[in-house]
């Protein structure tokens, strides 16, 4: 096993939840590179695209994942868009096994629906929206997956195990 533990997968695929749950189970430490951005800005990620943009939203991003994935013996949940650097996707599978929460996009437009704190979702038809990221960044979370894990409506401890048999 490598010394850490990368979820990527788009937004309300179960990152954070899955990574929380996973960490307590295995008695490591738990990191969200989303929250890590938040805390170290001081404002959530919506602020930061509306003040930045997305390009300056990603270079934050960048540089918190690198910075995270030098600690080890940790289980990191990353933005649903991270993978669109090449320079995230070569530091997190350099650093851990990476896992892939795989789901459709009408899952996650059900789990999100309601959700206004995710801005690439404030759009006049966010399932298309969904659809559109998941057609874009499936192909870059099918490249860095060690495994990929199905997330749909299966408890947490179906995932967890899941993944404990994958790694």
């Amino acid at each position: 096993m490598k010394k850490n533990i990368v979820l990527v997968g788009l937004m309300g695929a179960g990152k954070s939840t899955v990574g929380r749950h996973l960490a307590k189970r295995l008695k490591m430490e738990f990191y969200d590179s989303d929250a890590a951005i938040e805390q170290r800005t001081g404002v959530n990620i919506a602020t930061i695209f509306e003040i930045e943009g997305e390009e300056g939203f990603r270079a934050r991003e960048e540089q918190m994942i690198g910075e995270l994935c030098e600690y080890e013996n940790i289980i990191l949940a990353t933005g649903g868009g991270s993978v669109l650097s090449e320079k995230n996707r070569q530091v997190i599978q350099k650093t851990g096994h990476v896992i892939y929460l795989s789901t459709s996009a009408d899952q996650l437009y059900a789990r999100i629906r309601h959700d206004k704190s995710r801005p690439l979702m404030q759009t006049d038809s966010p399932l298309q929206t969904l659809t559109n990221l998941l057609n874009t960044r499936e192909p870059y979370y099918l490249e860095v997956a060690d495994s990929i894990i199905k997330t749909g409506q299966q408890r947490i401890n179906v995932v967890i195990s899941r993944i404990l048999l994958s790694i």
